[in-house]
Order: structure tokens, then C-alpha cells, then sequence
């Protein structure tokens, strides 16, 4: 019987095995909170291991950023030790079927899928749970009434008026 991973992989570590394969003068030691010794990659020197020019700072390039970005990055290469169980008397024909049905936080579902599912999901959808009692917070509640409405737009309509009255 073969033995289960009681965990993800740990995608920090591997992303730095490999960049430390292609580029060894980029990673460094470093010691951890418990005194233990670490490799990491100096971002420096892989910035200009990959330039033909001197980098001398952060160059101008179109990205997507957010508050809270660097922490999400952290979080979604963090390896977690949970595993998936089957619910066989929720599931309808769960022996036959090729389906499955998934239900827990959506990240830690893809992690758990990656490894054992590699190459074999034709499809994933994933359901966001607005508004349902859990602890995601999202206001798609954009409901007012005419007046307040008037007292909102009437201040701007006059600011934007012509002299002569006519917008």
C-alpha cells in the first residue's frame, strides 16, 4: 500500500532549488527564528544575473498590486497538512463517477488537488461564498431611495451646469 503525504509541498523551497540549479551565486544562507541554517535567493543578484544592463533599482513595468500581496504570495506557497476526504453518502455514485465535489477553503482545496490531481482536472469552478454567514465580507448591498439618491446627484448636476442653464 503506498504511504500518503500528510502534507503539501513546500512550493517556497522548491522554487528556490530551482532557481538555485540555474543560478548558484544567487542563493545565500541565512538562519531562521530557531537558529537553523536556510537558503534563499538574493533578488538583487538574480535581478542582474537576468539583465543585460546594470539594475540599479525597480524598473517601470505594468504588475497588478494590492495591499496585503507579498503576505498572499507567502500564504499560497506555504505547504499545509490536511488531506481530502471522500463523503461517499453525500456523493451520487461516488464508485462510478469521475466527478468530484469539493467543499473547504478554495485554496487549500487547489493545494491538496495539485499533487495527486496533476494533469487528470479537466475543470475546477469555484464557488466564492458572498454573503453567506462566513468570515468573507463583501457589501453588494447598493440599494437607496430616490431621495437620497437626488440629494447625491442634484450638488453635482448644478456644478456642472452651463451658464445658460443646459448641461
Amino acid at each position: 500500500m503506498n504511504k500518503l503525504k500528510m502534507h503539501s509541498p513546500d512550493l517556497t523551497q522548491a522554487n528556490i532549488d530551482k532557481l538555485a540549479q540555474l543560478f548558484p551565486n544567487c542563493v545565500s544562507e541565512s538562519m531562521d527564528a530557531n537558529g537553523k541554517v536556510k537558503r534563499s535567493i538574493d533578488f538583487d543578484q538574480l535581478r542582474q544575473e537576468l539583465s543585460t544592463s546594470i539594475v540599479e533599482g525597480p524598473q517601470e513595468r505594468y504588475q497588478l498590486n494590492w495591499p496585503g500581496k507579498r503576505e498572499a504570495l507567502l500564504t499560497a506557497n506555504a505547504p499545509i497538512a490536511k488531506t481530502l476526504r471522500p463523503s461517499r453518502q453525500e456523493s451520487v455514485d461516488f464508485d462510478a463517477t469521475q466527478n468530484l465535489f469539493i467543499e473547504g477553503d478554495n485554496l487549500e482545496a487547489l493545494k491538496l488537488l495539485q499533487e495527486t490531481y496533476l494533469n487528470k482536472v479537466k475543470m475546477i469552478y469555484i464557488d466564492p461564498p458572498y454573503n453567506t454567514g462566513s468570515d468573507l465580507v463583501y457589501d453588494d448591498e447598493f440599494k437607496t431611495d430616490t431621495s437620497e439618491y437626488f440629494s447625491k446627484v442634484e450638488p453635482t448636476r448644478r456644478r456642472r451646469q452651463s451658464p445658460s442653464g443646459e448641461y
